[in-house]
């Protein structure tokens, strides 16, 4: 008979490491944990230190209040905090860290040393842990605070080091968790010294526009504007991204409530409602928002590394959130309108204006094949005066010539533009409707591609080099992507730390932003690149993105322009590239018109 399996307590040293398996993922979450220490303990200068990624070395050291020898010891245990004392304390959150749980976790898979002194004491303490065990407590000499050093990060859990991803990766990681703990709290000191070098030596910063100077390029800046909104129940702050700030992430959406970096998908929800109309479906503006309410009012305790929060009432902060939004974009609301007066006539009708657009162009003469001439040249002969108008059949010619491949129809008359965007081609057996921007995209992005293909990309230098600044995620894809991008056409090469200059761009991109370039397509080697491992496929993805990013395609085109974009098209191969890739043209014919307006 097999034997039954026996329920029994587990020792705490393996209770420790398996609440360690929900708290520490990576260096990068014992940075958070420390980080979120030195803040409650009102710290107003926090420096951390990092060696190989933080695998061999993750030290923080803070000014706060620092502990006695006692309240040291108590640290350590779990489920120790000075954070609550009663389970009321847990619906009224006021601190970034709560549980207890942190500095006991850490200690059972690294070797800790902790080394701290309050103000009132003459001496501090120095505890020392290796793998969850004491080795030593020890009076010591130290300023007032707390230092905590995390050395050789699961020495004794070769399972869990093994998943560690390479040093430069969880550095990375490290860089932006300190990027999002900077902009929380601007008033607040920082440095990061990465391999004794210092990559960012922050003063404590007055505004939070000081911050993200100090962060991002200068002139990030002057594309934001300020939010500042504030309705009772909810006080919101921060910046919202005009339209060119959007991004295929959020990435470079930071919320913060009540001071603590958070995901909150109702957020979310209310920003793509506030930036529908404003910018193109699947891009992201840069939003920093700060949101104060009561801590009754939000539930911190629904994540075991507290990264998402949970609102006690959802709708009414989706309500504020979308408010801010629209005043910091000057939206208005319609009842905000002034009322008409009952006696004032109605405005008069809108007499729609008939299109430009009379020209009538077969696919062929905008292929500009050698037959077309012949036929312009023949028909210059018969062309009516300009003061005769023109014969009714001239609207349409009956002379057809052979479609090119490509094209589902033989010839096409541009009719115009409706919805301030969208194309309306009349054709032989119906009508097409063509996006433009999505027919530009995918004309780039087929040029760009052949050019790929033959070993032929023609890169134009820029008449000023321009040196940008980008995330620490962004730059380290870049760093180790920077072959592939020259192979590509793009003059990129580092300057130092997060900077690189550009000095040339592919021929077929040369309307791009160039820092949004190149975060794009870094983002795009981030989530593919790698994964895929077929160059293939990396350089599709990266002229897919230098492509959504180049294109930049006015609201009204003239006649010349419709013309041509209509010629590139029928140029392309024409099938979409990428599953989520945008349709160029609709066609609808006259068939199924006939039939839903019940003549067949």
């Amino acid at each position: 008979m097999q034997n039954k399996p026996v329920i029994q307590l587990l020792p705490d040293q393996v209770i420790n490491k398996i609440a360690a398996g929900e708290v520490v993922e990576r260096p990068a979450s014992v940075m958070k944990e420390l980080f979120e220490n030195a803040l409650d303990a009102g710290a107003t200068q926090v420096d951390v230190e990092v060696i190989r990624g933080g695998r061999q070395l993750i030290a923080i050291t803070d000014n706060g209040c620092g502990m006695d020898r006692d309240q040291a010891l108590l640290s350590i245990e779990r489920h120790a905090t000075s954070k609550i004392r009663s389970e009321a304390d847990i619906e009224n959150i006021h601190t970034l860290g709560f549980r207890g749980e942190a500095l006991s976790s850490i200690s059972s898979v690294s070797r800790f040393t902790l080394i701290t002194r309050p103000e009132e004491e003459l001496s501090g303490t120095e505890i020392q842990i290796a793998g969850g065990k004491m080795l030593s407590v020890e009076d010591i000499g130290c300023p007032v605070g707390t230092r905590i050093e995390i050395r050789n990060l699961f020495f004794n859990v070769p399972a869990r080091r093994k998943f560690l991803r390479a040093e430069q990766t969880e550095l990375t990681h490290i860089r932006q968790l300190f990027l999002v703990h900077a902009l929380a709290h601007p008033g607040i000191g920082m440095s990061l010294k990465v391999d004794e070098r210092m990559v960012y030596n922050l003063p404590m910063a007055g505004k939070m526009e000081d911050r993200i100077s100090e962060l991002y390029n200068t002139g990030f800046l002057e594309q934001l504007l300020p939010l500042d909104y504030s309705d009772g129940e909810h006080t919101i702050t921060g910046f919202a991204g005009l339209p060119q700030t959007g991004r295929k992430d959020r990435q470079d959406q930071y919320i913060f409530v009540n001071g603590r970096p958070a995901a909150a998908p109702v957020v979310y929800h209310a920003l793509n409602e506030a930036y529908h109309a404003l910018i193109a479906k699947g891009r992201f503006p840069a939003v920093f928002l700060f949101i104060e309410m009561e801590p009754s009012l939000v539930d911190v305790n629904v994540h075991p590394t507290k990264k998402e929060v949970r609102f006690r009432r959802p709708n009414q902060l989706r309500d504020a959130v979308l408010s801010a939004l629209r005043k910091a974009l000057t939206f208005q609301e319609l009842e905000e309108e002034p009322p008409s007066h009952p006696l004032t006539p109605p405005p008069p009708p809108i007499i729609p204006v008939r299109p430009k657009f009379e020209t009538q162009k077969k696919m062929d003469e905008l292929l500009i094949r050698p037959e077309v001439v012949e036929s312009r040249i023949s028909n210059k002969e018969h062309q009516t005066p300009k003061d005769e108008p023109p014969k009714a059949q001239s609207l349409r010619p009956k002379a057809s010539l052979a479609a090119p491949p490509q094209s589902p129809w033989g010839w096409c008359r541009i009719v115009g533009q409706i919805g301030e965007s969208y194309v309306v081609l009349e054709t032989e057996d119906g009508f097409v409707l063509m996006e433009p921007r999505a027919a530009h995209e995918r004309v780039l992005f087929e040029k760009f591609m052949a050019a790929v293909h033959r070993h032929a990309i023609q890169k134009q230098g820029l008449l000023a080099p321009e040196t940008i600044d980008l995330l620490p995620s962004d730059a380290q894809t870049v760093r180790e992507n920077i072959e592939v991008l020259q192979e590509l056409g793009f003059g990129v090469s580092e300057f130092g730390g997060d900077t690189f200059i550009i000095d040339a761009l592919p021929v077929y991109v040369q309307d791009g932003p160039v820092e949004s370039l190149l975060v794009e397509i870094a983002r795009e080697l981030e989530k593919t690149g790698k994964k895929s491992g077929a160059r293939e496929l990396v350089q599709e993805r990266i002229a897919q993105a230098a492509c959504q990013t180049a294109v930049r395609i006015k609201d009204q085109l003239t006649d010349t322009e419709i013309e041509k974009l209509v010629a590139d098209l029928a140029k392309t191969e024409m099938p979409d590239p990428f599953q989520d890739a945008a349709p160029t043209v609709i066609y609808t014919s006259f068939t199924e018109l006939n039939r839903k307006f019940s003549r067949e």
